[in-house]
Parts: structure tokens; C-alpha cells; sequence
């Protein structure tokens, strides 16, 4: 071949020299080519590196000018290729013909190639492309192909010049090592490459799936444990616990203590929950109609449902209203602590943003106030997220986009965290109200979710066995 200085020595170190004016040095090549291949600079192959056009791209013209932005994926959409002007005696310079190679010199796209296979009209390219052409002998696809190689990007990247807009000229291009086979050795690659195209893009949709698969593999894992634990599947039954039946007393007993300390308001519309002729029935206020379109699911006989409503008490911030500007003061000894939303659903639990004045909390906000071991909920946007209060805050209350929970039933609480999690936040997200920011639904809504009970002893069984298999989830 003679398209290069580029030459292997005769003697024994086999070793390739370039020749430069009269100067011969050896020449350090990133790998070994065959024998029949020579190692070629890009600018000694090309008959032509040329830098394209600046013009203004027109809405109609004498010709089109195609631009670096109308390549997308080695493809150009010839309709939307805009016009330009240009004398006649500039357009032999820079037309475009089959088998031209486009190069992008600058901006993000620096570097990316289109090879020219068809034009179905007249065309120039612009400034911001260098066009490079070839002689006959060579095969256009094999040096596009080469283009897309990491020997090239490597190069390409130890060329270019790292601004705001990174760039690379016809110097560093002309410079680049290519190895080049014979020319029917050239076709033969191109027909060998063209024809494993689609199956590795076969292989890169299925390993995409992989990736996919691997990614969401453990979260819906995890949904699946926590769909198993609150339905019972999840660790078996112990005969000798004792049945939730008895847990509901409690529970009853409980709340009708709490009311009579006056600790709780006396419920309205207390809900009995009970099974029979294998339906599910309530009695409320004395009348008794049958839930089994309500239950979400089968649940083991030592088990029972109860609604929300019986087992705490909740409530939703002040409105913004209430909390009006002039009570924002800035944090002192007679000011409280207002919890926010961002602040509040956090591992770490930064606290709020800003204060109100000690008497404003004492006259107005009081009922707002947050206790350890209360579960705040976010009630808009990340509509769900828990956080249960620590032992040590500081006095505060909730804004107008959390919900304060006091679980006042004697049930394991990180048992009822599983089921909010699993159940209670898709149904609250699910029936919730609003459309750039969802809301958590109405109390008349959320109170009468329904909460499968274990037996307290299988409640802890279950809390055990999930923590032990997220644990493993998290090594996946």
C-alpha cells in the first residue's frame, strides 16, 4: 500500500517507523495488525479536509446546508434541513456527495461522524462540521466504522481542546493512527460488522432488560414480602397465641378509657368488625351490613380487620392561613418549633424551618403539638412517607402538609408501618385529591381503611422476619 509513510522496518525488531521530511522514528502503535495491514496518519489517506460553510440557516434558499443538529443517530431528516446563501462559485467547495464523511468539531457532539450514502438534494454543510473524502481504493463504511471505534474516541479525546464548548480541528483528525486492511479485506469487515449489528442490538435491548430487571428486582421483592407478611403468609400461625379476637377487647377497652380521661373524643361511629357464614359484616350505631366487597384480602382465622379509625387518632396540620406571616419570628426562648414536610420525612430528621411565638402556640396551635413516638405522615406530594417522633425533640407542631398519628391501640407499631407502607400509602396516594400535588384523602376516607390484625405475638414474628429478609433484598 502507499498511502502512508508509515512503513514496517525490514530488520529483525519488525518494529513500524514513520518517515516525516527525511527523518525515519519508530512509531509506538496501540496494538499488532496482520501483516497484510499498514498503520495509516488520516491525513495521509484523505484526498481532502475541509471545514464547512458559515452561513445563516433560511427557511427557503438555493440549497440546504445541513448542520450538526440534523443528525440524529447517523441519520439526517432531508425535510427539515434548512436553506442558505451562498454564491455559486463557493458551492464546488463545499457540496456534498455519497461516500463524504462528516465530522463535528465542536460542542457536544464533538467528534461524531455521519457518513454521506445518499443525498436526494443539492447540499452544503455548515461551519461547525469538517467534511473529509476519500480515494476510491477505500472502503467509506470501514472508515466510518473505525470512527466509531474506541481507538479513534481515544485519540479524538486526546486532541481536543477542553473549553465551554469543546472543539477539535482538521490537524488533530489528519494526525489520527487507523489501521488499514487491504481493500477487499475492508468489504469483508463491513459485511461481517453489518451483519452482527442487529444481533448486538439484539443483545443490548435484552442486557437493557437485565439492567432493568436487576434494578427493580429488589424493590418488588420487597412489595412481594410485605404482601405475603400482612396476609398472613409470611411466618406460620402459632396455635398458642392468643387471637386477635382478644386484641380487639383490648383495643376497645383502651380507646373507651382514653375517652373517658377525656384524652380522646368519644367516637360517633365506633365500627364492630366481625365474621360470619364466611362473610365479613359491621355493626355500626346498631345496624350491621355485610364488607366483603371492602376486604382487600383473605386473612387466617386467628386473625381480624379493623378500621383505622379504632386503633388511633389523627390530624392534619393548620392551614397556611392560620399560620400567618406575622407569627414567623425568628427562633428564641419563647417561640415553638414548626415541623415542615421536607424537614420532617428525612432518616436524619432535620428539623423545621421556622418559629411562632410561644402565646400564639398556647392560644391557638396547642392541639397541633407533636410527641415522641407520634407518626408524622406526609399529607401532599410524597403522599405516605412516615417518620416516627424521637424521645428527644423539641417542642413543636405540624404545618399544614403533615398529619400527626397517635396509635393509641396496644399493637406493635412497626407492624402497622409495614401495612401503611405496603397498603394504606397505595390506597391514600390512590384516592388522593389534586393534580400537580396530590393530597392525602379525606379523614372520612383514610379513617376507614382497613387494617388486618395479627395476634401481638405474630405481629412481632412478622416485623422480625421482614427486617431479616430486606436485609438480604439490600444485597442484591
Amino acid at each position: 500500500m502507499t498511502f502512508c509513510s508509515i512503513q514496517k522496518c525490514l530488520g529483525s525488531d519488525n518494529i513500524p517507523y514513520e518517515k516525516v521530511g527525511d527523518t525515519v522514528t519508530p512509531l509506538e502503535v496501540p496494538f499488532e495488525i496482520p501483516e497484510s495491514w499498514e498503520w495509516a496518519r488520516w491525513g495521509a489517506i484523505a484526498e481532502s479536509i475541509q471545514y464547512g460553510y458559515n452561513a445563516p440557516a433560511k427557511s427557503d434558499g438555493l440549497i440546504k446546508m445541513v448542520r450538526i443538529s440534523d443528525i440524529h443517530e447517523n441519520v439526517v431528516d432531508w425535510d427539515s434541513v434548512p436553506f442558505c446563501e451562498i454564491s455559486e462559485d463557493d458551492i464546488p467547495t463545499y457540496q456534498l456527495f455519497s461516500n463524504d464523511i462528516l465530522f463535528a468539531r465542536t460542542g457536544g457532539t464533538v467528534g461524531k461522524s455521519f457518513l454521506v450514502r445518499e443525498i436526494p438534494c443539492k447540499a452544503i454543510y455548515a461551519g461547525y462540521l469538517i467534511r473529509t473524502r476519500y480515494s476510491s481504493l477505500l472502503v467509506p463504511q470501514y472508515l466510518k466504522f473505525f470512527m466509531e471505534s474506541p481507538l479513534y474516541w481515544q485519540q479524538l479525546k486526546g486532541g481536543t481542546t477542553a473549553t465551554a464548548q469543546p472543539n477539535c480541528n482538521g490537524q488533530t483528525l489528519s494526525k489520527m493512527l487507523l489501521p488499514l486492511p487491504p481493500f477487499s479485506e475492508q468489504n469483508r469487515i463491513v459485511a461481517k460488522i453489518e451483519e452482527l449489528l442487529p444481533l448486538l442490538e439484539k443483545y443490548g435491548d435484552k442486557e437493557s432488560e437485565l439492567s432493568h430487571l436487576n434494578n427493580t428486582f429488589p424493590k418488588a421483592l420487597k412489595k412481594s414480602i410485605l404482601q405475603q407478611a400482612v396476609q398472613g403468609k409470611l411466618v406460620p400461625q402459632d396455635p398458642t397465641d392468643e387471637p386477635a379476637e382478644v386484641l380487639l377487647k383490648r383495643i376497645r377497652a383502651e380507646k373507651q378509657r382514653l375517652v373517658r380521661e377525656g384524652k380522646i373524643k368519644k367516637d360517633k361511629r365506633e365500627s364492630i368488625i366481625f365474621r360470619r357464614d364466611n362473610s365479613h359484616y359491621e355493626l355500626v350505631d346498631g345496624v350491621e351490613r355485610c364488607i366483603d366487597e371492602e376486604i382487600p384480602f383473605e386473612i387466617p382465622e386467628s386473625w381480624e380487620y379493623i378500621r383505622l379509625n379504632d386503633i388511633g387518632e389523627y390530624r392534619k396540620g393548620p392551614f397556611g392561613s392560620s399560620l400567618t406571616k406575622n407569627m414567623f419570628v425568628p427562633k428564641g426562648a419563647n417561640t415553638v418549633k414548626v415541623y415542615e414536610q421536607k424537614n420532617a420525612i428525612q432518616k436524619d430528621f432535620v428539623l423545621g424551618a421556622y418559629y411562632i411565638r410561644q402565646d400564639y402556640y398556647e392560644a391557638k396551635m396547642k392541639g397541633f403539638t407533636v410527641c415522641p413516638g407520634d407518626i408524622i405522615v406526609s399529607c401532599a406530594g410524597t403522599i405516605g412517607e412516615t417518620y416516627v417522633m424521637p424521645k428527644n425533640i423539641e417542642l413543636g407542631i405540624i404545618n399544614q402538609a403533615l398529619m400527626r398519628m397517635r396509635i393509641f391501640a396496644p399493637i406493635n407499631i412497626e407492624y402497622f408501618l409495614l401495612y401503611f407502607d405496603y397498603v394504606i400509602k397505595q390506597q391514600a396516594r390512590k384516592n388522593s385529591k389534586g393534580s400537580a400535588i396530590k393530597n392525602i384523602p379525606p379523614f372520612e376516607v383514610f379513617k376507614q381503611i382497613l387494617l388486618p390484625l395479627p395476634p401481638i405475638s405474630e405481629q412481632k414474628r412478622i416485623v422480625a422476619r421482614v427486617h431479616e429478609l430486606f436485609s438480604i433484598c439490600d444485597q442484591l
